[in-house]
């Protein structure tokens, strides 16, 4: 679906819309079939890199970079001023394979919690046990009683551990039989299971799954093909992670959230909720140098350079440059998912000039 027929014998990989450019760059597969693809109605559009003051060197670079250095990339997609200025995948990925997104998935579970905060479903403050009354435990703890949805969108449950769900038939009372020992809102502890529980209070304020909520108010409009997001026990969306789609969609999912909700001159997301999602909410570390101590918004993590995103394990990035007008998309299966980032700041950030 995504310009199938720009393959090179051994990987896939289309960079910049120009034909010339594209040869010039030593991107472009030269068979005719090549140069003949057309793009689909809902592709992005594509541009040479000059054209958005980005050099073609830069992006080679950038792309050898990733190729040489990552332990195993597997797709990358750079769009700026939205449009597309390089995209590549490696080995058997390809530009209309779904990837497993991992904990990207968490960043679509909370957007769809800011689409049911906008349609008046629920609140940001609302207690989480209103949603659950049959599944509350038989003591309730006063944590417990002060757990808000706020708290579980920014990873502030009052959890010191995880809870363990995933042998569970039901999710959701293991979750709040867990023990809550912090007063929620003052301890930041990364908890996946907290969004299963967003996505299980979407599903019962909608009587949708969270993928199914989603499919109109974005994957439509988007240009995204209904995606396939695995379920708990229970039919109820993970939330947390099971989400495939592929690099193109994690672009336009970023490109959405750099242009402040709005696509195509519709207001897909509130610009509010927007701007409380990718900022600082919780503090979660003090580290300058590392990009998972920058701090933590509603299911997105702060950067440095004053960036923004969402990612999964094993080099899974929707990575939002704002001040550059740049998005990211990365797909990959490496240990090393600092040095994946650092290359975007080290090589391709000192090339968007404003």
């Amino acid at each position: 679906m995504r310009q199938d027929g720009l393959k090179l014998r051994t990987r896939r990989e289309f960079v910049v819309a120009t034909a010339s450019g594209m040869a010039a760059a030593g991107m472009l597969a030269a068979s005719p079939k090549s140069v003949a693809a057309v793009a689909p109605t809902d592709a992005l559009p594509r541009s040479a890199p000059e054209s958005q003051g980005v050099s073609v060197e830069a992006i080679q670079r950038f792309l050898k970079t990733l190729e040489d250095k990552v332990q195993t990339i597997h797709s990358v997609m750079v769009v700026r001023y939205g449009k597309v200025i390089a995209e590549k995948w490696w080995g058997d990925e390809s530009a209309d394979k779904p990837h497993v997104l991992w904990s990207l998935s968490k960043s679509f579970t909370s957007t769809a919690v800011g689409l049911a905060v906008q349609d008046g479903k629920l609140g940001l403050y609302d207690e989480v046990l209103s949603f659950f009354p049959e599944d509350a435990p038989k003591e309730v703890s006063g944590n417990l009683k002060a757990m808000r949805v706020v708290d579980l969108l920014t990873m502030s449950t009052g959890h010191q551990d995880e809870p363990n769900v995933r042998n569970e038939q039901n999710w959701i009372r293991t979750f709040l039989a867990h023990p809550v020992p912090h007063k929620p809102g003052t301890h930041f502890r990364y908890n996946t299971p907290a969004t299963f529980m967003q996505s299980a209070i979407v599903q019962k304020v909608t009587g949708q799954t969270v993928n199914e909520y989603l499919q109109s108010r974005l994957y439509g409009p988007l240009g995204i093909a209904a995606p396939k997001w695995d379920a708990n026990p229970q039919g109820i969306s993970i939330g947390g992670y099971g989400l495939y789609l592929k690099t193109e969609d994690i672009a336009k999912f970023g490109l959405l959230y750099l242009q402040k909700g709005l696509w195509e001159g519709k207001q897909l997301i509130p610009s509010s909720w927007v701007e409380l999602a990718t900022s600082k909410q919780v503090s979660n570390g003090s580290s300058p140098v590392s990009d998972w101590d920058q701090g933590y918004g509603f299911q997105f993590w702060r950067c440095r350079h004053g960036a923004y995103r969402g990612d999964g394990k094993d080099g899974q990035f929707c990575v939002v440059l704002p001040d550059q007008g740049t998005v990211v998309a990365m797909t990959a299966n490496t240990s090393n998912m600092q040095g994946q980032l650092n290359h975007v700041w080290d090589v391709l950030l000192p090339a968007l000039k404003v």
